[in-house]
């Protein structure tokens, strides 16, 4: 028979024994060193390329950009499309590009002169023409540059000469015919050549100037006459590494794609020329 003093500390040990008990039971175990099996290339962390490039360029390297990057799954191209002036000014500016790719020489050597490019990457990717065109439904007879009138086009899109290089060509080829100062009251001024395709093909221009290229991507609209090459300066597209870029082996490595078969085929299919 147990004494008090016993029964107490029996008792005693037997709580201490079933807080125990709920302790290991209820406690977590401890995180297994083991961590699950990973795909290595999963891990990689992409490189984000940023590619200023001209309005003008839009559909083709978005088929450039999905074969590049099919090939090179570590690489993200990035586009920032618009008029080859405000891009080389946002360069300037230090908007980050690693590559630029202009619609004219001159927003080009706007940036070599300030010492932004890398002079050794420059390269001329392709030329272009300059056309005419106007709403697919419309009547005007005009089928040449020569017969540009204010009486025939109310409203004449084209690009903003001072930022737009197909702007500038347009006013180069009316300055060259006499028509520049006769025209400038209808004239409805864009961003980039992309805008002046839109403004003919929803009708708020009956008359416009663009490149061939754009042109061709439209069924909205219809070409009337092409530019000769002896009213404007050329129209050539160089590309050239950004100084600043922290990216200049990649950034090389996609300007190359870019003059290799798979892009001349793709530039040819959208309407550009290759350089001679």
């Amino acid at each position: 028979m147990l004494t008090s003093r016993k029964k107490k500390t029996f008792l005693s040990s037997l709580v201490s024994f079933s807080l125990l008990l709920a302790t290991v039971g209820c406690s977590t175990p401890a995180p297994s060193t083991t961590q699950p099996t990973t795909d290595s290339k999963s891990q990689q962390t992409k490189t984000e390329i940023f590619v200023s490039a001209a309005a003008s360029m839009t559909d083709v390297l978005q088929d450039v950009k999905k074969e590049y990057e099919t090939n090179h799954p570590d690489i993200t191209l990035t586009y920032n499309f618009g008029g080859s002036g405000k891009l080389a000014q946002q360069i300037e500016q230090g908007a980050p590009s690693d590559l630029f790719i202009s619609a004219s020489s001159k927003d080009m050597n706007t940036l070599k002169d300030k010492s932004l490019i890398i002079e050794d990457s420059q390269t001329e990717l392709v030329t272009n023409e300059m056309v005419l065109i106007a709403p697919k439904e419309s009547t005007i007879s005009v089928d040449s540059f020569e017969k540009i009138a204010p009486e025939t086009g109310k409203q004449f899109a084209i690009g903003e000469p001072s930022s737009v290089p197909v702007g500038r060509y347009t006013e180069e080829a009316l300055t060259k015919l006499g028509l520049w100062e006769k025209m400038k009251p209808t004239m409805v001024y864009a961003k980039d050549v992309r805008q002046v395709l839109t403004y003919v093909e929803s009708g708020n221009a009956e008359l416009g100037v663009v490149y061939k290229s754009d042109a061709l991507t439209s069924d909205k609209i219809k070409i009337l006459a092409t530019a000769k090459q002896e009213w404007h300066s050329p129209i050539v597209y160089p590309a050239a590494i950004v100084k600043a870029t922290q990216h200049q082996k990649e950034a090389q490595e996609f300007l190359t794609f870019l003059t290799a078969d798979f892009s001349k085929a793709a530039f040819e299919k959208y309407g550009f020329h290759p350089v001679k």
